[in-house]
């Protein structure tokens, strides 16, 4: 744009500031460990400020800080917890939230998903456990459950849509209360 002035060094600071619950949350669904979570968006801080990088406005910034933040906290996973990545399309997924998520204040849509996870029965929340935070197949989350692979499909069907609702729920509690999802 003409007469475009870039962010300065406040400007980054403040920006990345007010984005912290929000990137703090997208790193912590993949890691599940707060300090490096922490760890990480100080160092995409640090890079920010340091690299020599030039933001024309916060909305750059903001989508290099969540793609750099992603790579870290990918590294951080190859190097220190293999097993523990998340599918491709569990990240994709996530990825999709982040952007939708911009119009929220504080991550709202992240807190409602930590939210909505911790009140779920144990044996659901088990299932994504394994599934999305442990990397394992549905075949290998059906042998370790005893269940036929159709069932984890179905399992899973069933808990992304009470997922969605029970978020929706959270996001808009007084709106129409979605239709229930059976979660078993």
């Amino acid at each position: 744009m003409i007469g475009t002035v870039p962010l300065s060094q406040e400007d980054i600071v403040r920006t990345l500031l007010s984005a912290r619950p929000r990137l703090s949350a997208s790193i912590w669904v993949m890691l599940r460990d707060s300090q490096s979570a922490e760890d990480i968006f100080q160092n995409v801080s640090v890079k920010a400020l340091t690299k020599g990088a030039i933001f024309e406005h916060e909305g750059a910034l903001l989508s290099w800080a969540h793609i750099t933040a992603r790579r870290e906290a990918l590294d951080f996973l190859r190097k220190r917890r293999p097993e523990s990545l998340l599918d491709h399309d569990v990240l994709e997924i996530l990825d999709t939230e982040w952007r939708l998520e911009g119009h929220l204040a504080s991550g709202g849509r992240m807190e409602a998903l930590q939210d909505c996870l911790e009140k779920m029965p144990d044996h659901a929340r088990r299932l994504l456990e394994l599934r999305y935070f442990e990397g394992h197949s549905c075949l290998e989350v059906a042998e370790k459950l005893g269940l036929g692979i159709d069932a984890v499909y179905q399992r899973l069907s069933r808990l992304h849509r009470a997922l969605k609702d029970c978020i929706e729920q959270k996001l808009n509690p007084g709106g129409e209360p979605p239709h229930p999802s059976p979660v078993s």
